[in-house]
Protein backbone atom coordinates (compact mmCIF):
# COMPACT_ATOMS: atom_id res chain seq x y z
CA UNK A 1 0.00 0.00 0.00
CA UNK A 2 1.52 3.03 -1.29
CA UNK A 3 -0.16 6.83 0.22
CA UNK A 4 1.30 10.04 0.33
CA UNK A 5 1.12 13.40 2.54
CA UNK A 6 1.24 16.72 0.69
CA UNK A 7 1.42 19.55 3.09
CA UNK A 8 1.32 23.03 0.90
CA UNK A 9 2.51 25.72 3.22
CA UNK A 10 2.67 29.24 2.34
CA UNK A 11 6.79 29.52 2.40
CA UNK A 12 7.73 25.48 1.42
CA UNK A 13 5.70 22.65 0.32
CA UNK A 14 6.43 19.15 1.59
CA UNK A 15 5.42 15.78 0.34
CA UNK A 16 6.31 12.36 2.41
CA UNK A 17 5.28 9.42 0.77
CA UNK A 18 5.01 5.62 2.37
CA UNK A 19 4.96 2.15 1.92
CA UNK A 20 3.22 -0.17 4.07
CA UNK A 21 3.69 2.19 7.24
CA UNK A 22 7.14 3.07 6.40
CA UNK A 23 9.05 6.63 4.08
CA UNK A 24 10.43 6.31 1.08
CA UNK A 25 10.25 9.36 -0.39
CA UNK A 26 10.11 12.81 1.30
CA UNK A 27 10.44 16.58 -0.26
CA UNK A 28 10.91 20.55 1.08
CA UNK A 29 10.99 22.58 -1.52
CA UNK A 30 10.06 26.60 -1.51
CA UNK A 31 6.66 27.37 -2.23
CA UNK A 32 5.92 29.24 -5.06
CA UNK A 33 3.08 31.75 -5.53
CA UNK A 34 0.68 28.99 -6.84
CA UNK A 35 0.03 26.36 -4.69
CA UNK A 36 -0.85 24.03 -7.55
CA UNK A 37 2.72 24.53 -8.67
CA UNK A 38 4.41 24.55 -5.45
CA UNK A 39 2.22 20.68 -4.69
CA UNK A 40 3.44 19.58 -7.60
CA UNK A 41 6.89 20.48 -7.50
CA UNK A 42 7.13 18.62 -4.10
CA UNK A 43 5.59 15.67 -5.56
CA UNK A 44 7.60 15.00 -8.14
CA UNK A 45 10.66 15.55 -5.83
CA UNK A 46 9.25 13.13 -3.16
CA UNK A 47 8.25 10.61 -6.59
CA UNK A 48 12.10 10.72 -7.72
CA UNK A 49 13.75 10.01 -4.20
CA UNK A 50 11.08 7.11 -3.73
CA UNK A 51 11.89 5.89 -7.36
CA UNK A 52 8.12 5.74 -8.03
CA UNK A 53 5.42 7.19 -10.26
CA UNK A 54 2.55 9.20 -9.39
CA UNK A 55 0.22 6.64 -10.79
CA UNK A 56 1.06 3.89 -7.88
CA UNK A 57 0.07 6.98 -4.92
CA UNK A 58 -3.07 4.75 -3.58
CA UNK A 59 -4.10 7.58 -2.21
CA UNK A 60 -3.34 11.11 -1.02
CA UNK A 61 -3.84 13.39 1.59
CA UNK A 62 -3.04 17.13 1.23
CA UNK A 63 -2.94 19.61 4.58
CA UNK A 64 -1.30 22.91 5.22
CA UNK A 65 -2.35 26.75 3.98
CA UNK A 66 -3.06 25.51 0.35
CA UNK A 67 -4.44 22.20 0.92
CA UNK A 68 -7.94 22.74 -1.21
CA UNK A 69 -6.00 23.31 -4.33
CA UNK A 70 -3.49 20.03 -4.84
CA UNK A 71 -4.17 18.90 -7.11
CA UNK A 72 -4.02 15.09 -6.85
CA UNK A 73 -4.91 14.88 -3.16
CA UNK A 74 -8.12 13.11 -2.75
CA UNK A 75 -9.14 14.63 0.73
CA UNK A 76 -7.29 17.26 2.67
CA UNK A 77 -7.27 17.78 6.58
CA UNK A 78 -6.05 20.57 8.54
CA UNK A 79 -3.14 20.71 9.51
CA UNK A 80 -3.50 20.91 13.35
CA UNK A 81 -4.93 17.36 12.98
CA UNK A 82 -1.94 16.33 10.63
CA UNK A 83 0.75 17.93 12.74
CA UNK A 84 -0.92 16.03 15.91
CA UNK A 85 -1.12 12.37 14.12
CA UNK A 86 2.69 12.93 13.02
CA UNK A 87 4.38 14.21 16.49
CA UNK A 88 3.12 11.64 17.88
CA UNK A 89 3.84 9.14 14.86
CA UNK A 90 7.59 9.50 15.28
CA UNK A 91 7.83 10.24 19.17
CA UNK A 92 4.84 8.24 20.41
CA UNK A 93 5.69 10.13 23.94
CA UNK A 94 4.48 13.46 22.58
CA UNK A 95 2.07 15.20 24.14
CA UNK A 96 1.86 18.93 23.10
CA UNK A 97 2.89 20.36 19.68
CA UNK A 98 4.29 23.40 18.42
CA UNK A 99 3.60 23.96 14.79
CA UNK A 100 5.90 27.37 13.89
CA UNK A 101 4.49 27.87 10.44
CA UNK A 102 5.19 30.99 8.10
CA UNK A 103 2.12 32.70 8.40
CA UNK A 104 1.04 31.44 11.95
CA UNK A 105 1.87 29.57 15.04
CA UNK A 106 -0.52 26.78 16.77
CA UNK A 107 0.29 24.97 20.05
CA UNK A 108 -1.82 21.18 20.29
CA UNK A 109 -2.41 19.18 22.57
CA UNK A 110 -3.10 15.23 21.41
CA UNK A 111 -3.88 11.85 23.53
CA UNK A 112 -2.17 8.61 22.93
CA UNK A 113 -3.23 7.97 19.89
CA UNK A 114 -2.37 11.60 18.33
CA UNK A 115 -5.80 12.69 17.96
CA UNK A 116 -6.64 16.43 19.17
CA UNK A 117 -7.69 17.09 22.40
CA UNK A 118 -7.28 21.33 22.81
CA UNK A 119 -4.87 23.87 20.31
CA UNK A 120 -4.40 27.45 20.40
CA UNK A 121 -3.63 29.56 17.55
CA UNK A 122 -1.91 32.39 16.89
CA UNK A 123 -3.16 34.30 12.81
CA UNK A 124 -3.84 37.42 13.66
CA UNK A 125 -0.33 39.01 13.96
CA UNK A 126 3.09 37.88 12.04
CA UNK A 127 5.09 37.82 14.93
CA UNK A 128 6.69 34.52 15.88
CA UNK A 129 6.06 33.10 12.67
CA UNK A 130 8.87 32.39 10.32
CA UNK A 131 7.67 34.85 7.53
CA UNK A 132 8.34 37.53 10.65
CA UNK A 133 11.93 35.66 11.24
CA UNK A 134 12.77 35.74 7.84
CA UNK A 135 11.86 39.50 7.42
CA UNK A 136 13.81 40.59 10.50
CA UNK A 137 16.69 38.72 9.07
CA UNK A 138 16.57 40.86 5.81
CA UNK A 139 16.83 44.01 7.66
CA UNK A 140 19.41 42.96 9.94
CA UNK A 141 21.60 41.42 7.10
CA UNK A 142 21.58 37.99 8.20
CA UNK A 143 21.08 34.77 6.79
CA UNK A 144 17.99 33.02 8.37
CA UNK A 145 20.20 29.61 8.62
CA UNK A 146 22.65 31.81 11.14
CA UNK A 147 20.53 33.27 12.90
CA UNK A 148 19.77 30.68 15.55
CA UNK A 149 23.26 30.40 16.14
CA UNK A 150 24.57 33.95 16.21
CA UNK A 151 21.89 34.53 18.91
CA UNK A 152 23.67 32.11 21.47
CA UNK A 153 26.81 34.19 20.82
CA UNK A 154 25.07 37.07 22.14
CA UNK A 155 26.33 38.47 25.44
CA UNK A 156 22.85 40.20 26.49
CA UNK A 157 19.71 39.76 25.43
CA UNK A 158 18.04 42.77 23.65
CA UNK A 159 14.26 43.53 24.29
CA UNK A 160 12.25 43.20 21.04
CA UNK A 161 8.60 43.39 21.20
CA UNK A 162 7.10 40.02 20.73
CA UNK A 163 3.28 41.87 20.30
CA UNK A 164 3.60 43.15 16.81
CA UNK A 165 5.82 42.55 13.83
CA UNK A 166 5.91 46.46 12.76
CA UNK A 167 6.89 47.49 15.60
CA UNK A 168 9.46 44.82 16.14
CA UNK A 169 10.69 46.05 12.88
CA UNK A 170 10.93 49.46 14.20
CA UNK A 171 12.69 48.84 17.67
CA UNK A 172 15.14 46.19 15.52
CA UNK A 173 16.13 49.41 13.36
CA UNK A 174 16.97 51.52 16.59
CA UNK A 175 19.08 48.52 17.84
CA UNK A 176 20.56 49.06 14.95
CA UNK A 177 21.22 52.83 14.68
CA UNK A 178 22.68 52.42 18.21
CA UNK A 179 25.15 49.97 17.20
CA UNK A 180 23.89 47.88 19.35
CA UNK A 181 25.66 43.82 18.86
CA UNK A 182 24.34 41.80 16.03
CA UNK A 183 24.74 39.14 18.16
CA UNK A 184 22.67 40.65 21.23
CA UNK A 185 19.57 41.72 18.63
CA UNK A 186 19.14 38.00 17.02
CA UNK A 187 19.35 37.40 20.66
CA UNK A 188 16.66 39.32 21.57
CA UNK A 189 14.69 38.80 18.27
CA UNK A 190 14.20 34.82 19.03
CA UNK A 191 13.37 35.74 22.89
CA UNK A 192 10.46 37.44 21.18
CA UNK A 193 9.65 34.14 19.69
CA UNK A 194 9.99 32.32 22.40
CA UNK A 195 7.83 34.05 24.71
CA UNK A 196 5.15 33.98 22.44
CA UNK A 197 5.17 30.51 22.35
CA UNK A 198 5.62 30.03 26.14
CA UNK A 199 2.29 32.20 26.23
CA UNK A 200 0.42 30.12 24.05
CA UNK A 201 1.86 26.98 25.59
CA UNK A 202 0.14 27.44 28.84
CA UNK A 203 -2.92 28.63 27.49
CA UNK A 204 -3.64 25.52 26.12
CA UNK A 205 -1.24 23.84 28.94
CA UNK A 206 1.94 22.28 28.61
CA UNK A 207 1.74 18.54 29.00
CA UNK A 208 5.34 16.96 28.34
CA UNK A 209 6.83 15.83 26.06
CA UNK A 210 6.76 18.78 23.71
CA UNK A 211 7.67 18.81 20.04
CA UNK A 212 8.75 21.32 18.06
CA UNK A 213 7.68 21.34 14.61
CA UNK A 214 7.93 23.70 11.41
CA UNK A 215 10.55 25.21 10.09
CA UNK A 216 12.03 27.36 12.69
CA UNK A 217 12.34 23.76 14.71
CA UNK A 218 16.34 24.39 12.71
CA UNK A 219 16.39 27.89 14.84
CA UNK A 220 18.71 26.32 18.10
CA UNK A 221 18.18 29.59 19.66
CA UNK A 222 14.79 29.81 19.61
CA UNK A 223 14.27 25.99 20.90
CA UNK A 224 17.24 26.63 23.83
CA UNK A 225 15.28 29.81 24.90
CA UNK A 226 11.95 27.67 25.11
CA UNK A 227 13.61 24.59 26.88
CA UNK A 228 15.16 26.90 28.89
CA UNK A 229 12.16 28.58 29.64
CA UNK A 230 10.07 25.05 30.05
CA UNK A 231 12.96 23.65 32.21
CA UNK A 232 13.03 20.72 30.16
CA UNK A 233 14.27 19.29 26.31
CA UNK A 234 12.37 19.00 24.05
CA UNK A 235 11.29 16.10 22.61
CA UNK A 236 13.52 14.42 19.66
CA UNK A 237 12.57 13.42 16.42
CA UNK A 238 13.81 10.70 14.10
CA UNK A 239 12.14 12.48 10.95
CA UNK A 240 12.74 16.23 10.01
CA UNK A 241 9.97 18.13 12.66
CA UNK A 242 9.59 20.23 9.10
CA UNK A 243 7.88 16.63 7.44
CA UNK A 244 5.30 16.21 10.52
CA UNK A 245 2.08 17.42 8.78
CA UNK A 246 3.09 15.47 5.76
CA UNK A 247 3.85 12.58 8.02
CA UNK A 248 0.33 12.59 9.30
CA UNK A 249 -1.17 13.73 5.82
CA UNK A 250 0.26 10.47 4.55
CA UNK A 251 -0.91 8.34 7.80
CA UNK A 252 -4.42 9.83 7.50
CA UNK A 253 -3.91 8.87 3.93
CA UNK A 254 -3.37 5.05 4.58
CA UNK A 255 -6.13 4.96 7.26
CA UNK A 256 -8.32 6.41 4.50
CA UNK A 257 -7.44 3.71 2.24
CA UNK A 258 -7.30 1.14 4.79
CA UNK A 259 -11.30 1.67 5.32
CA UNK A 260 -12.09 1.91 1.42
CA UNK A 261 -10.28 -1.65 1.18
CA UNK A 262 -12.61 -3.21 3.87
Amino acid sequence: MIVAGCDCGSTTGKVVIMKDSQIIGTSCVPSTTVCERTAINSMEAALKEAGIKLEEIEFCVGTGYGRVNIPFAQKNITEISCHGLGASWVNNAVRTVIDIGGQDCKVIRVDAQGLVKDFVMNDKCAAGTGRFLETMCKILYVELENLGPLSLQGEKVLEVSSQCSVFAEAEITTLMAEKKPTADICAGLNMSVANRLISMLYRVGVEPQVIIAGGVSKNVGVVKMIEDKLGMPLASSAVDPQLLGAVGAALFAARILEKKKK
